[in-house]
């Protein structure tokens, strides 16, 4: 089963090479957390800041628990620098 997974700014290289412009349909493992699919596609947690699921922001404790469902739609950004 696959879900939607969107990386925007300077985290976007962490996609697949099939990925289009900053999304790509991906396969779910069973059960599998939020937490768990970013560690599994090697996105530095350091680099994760805003987390949405089907437009849905998910505070940390809340990714260690969410279990992502077919047709979902993950969306990350990077913490935001400037002045």
């Amino acid at each position: 089963m696959g879900i939607t997974f969107k990386l925007y700014a300077g985290l976007s290289q962490y996609l697949p090479p099939t990925a289009h412009r900053n999304a790509a349909t991906l396969e779910l493992q069973a059960e599998e957390t939020v937490e768990q699919f970013i560690d599994r596609q090697k996105v530095p947690r350091a680099e994760v800041h805003l987390v949405l699921v089907n437009g849905r922001h998910l505070e940390g404790p809340e990714r260690e628990r969410h279990i992502l469902k077919e047709g979902d739609t993950l969306a990350i950004w990077p913490p935001v620098a400037g002045g």
